[in-house]
């Protein structure tokens, strides 16, 4: 939806399907893992009993997989709103509820537990659910048309992926365009 300053609409991004949300599973989870996974198939060499780590990895990957296709029905429910001033992405209000109930449970069963990484990693999750880049401090775009997707970097740890829908690829993408540096 558009008005004279401001363009909104809201999509449902297919987390298993997106080529950009793929890749950067592969790098933040498939790295670590694959790494891990090594080094117990190395180990395996040496001491067999080390296959049932492998086993307790793979099992994580796929209850991991299964949790996020069950519970997020295995999409990204996001809410864009661009403005003169910047670029807001927030999670939808049905998967914003889901999202405050399992990192709520997160960060409660981390402080229980006596695992401050735990309750931090709920902490972080959750303040994460309206991001927000003013356009001045806006300093690459990367369009990627295929994919009907644009990146917008900030500093080292400021960028937001704007998904678009088919229909209002070209218009976001004019926009960003003119309100970028």
């Amino acid at each position: 939806m558009k008005s004279e300053d401001s363009i909104h609409w809201e999509i449902d991004v297919p987390l298993f399907q997106n080529p950009l949300i793929v890749k950067q599973l592969g790098l933040a989870i498939g790295i670590p893992f694959g790494i891990l996974l090594i080094f117990l198939l190395f180990l395996s060499l040496i001491d067999p009993n080390a296959l049932y780590g492998v086993a307790l990895v793979m099992l994580l990957l796929f209850l991991t997989f299964l949790f996020v296709k069950v519970i997020y029905k295995g999409v990204y429910q996001a809410a864009f709103v661009l403005d003169g001033r910047a670029v807001t992405c927030k999670t939808r209000s049905a998967q914003g509820r889901t999202n405050r109930i399992v990192n709520g449970l997160t960060f409660f069963l981390g402080i229980f537990s006596g695992k401050p990484t735990v309750a931090g990693a709920g902490a972080l999750a959750h303040s994460r659910q309206s991001v927000s880049l003013r356009w001045r401090n806006v300093k690459k775009v990367k369009y990627l048309p295929k994919q009907h997707t644009i990146l917008l970097r900030g500093g080292y740890l400021d960028s937001i992926a704007v998904f678009c829908r088919e229909d209002n690829y070209l218009e976001v993408s004019a926009w960003i365009a003119s309100h970028s540096n």
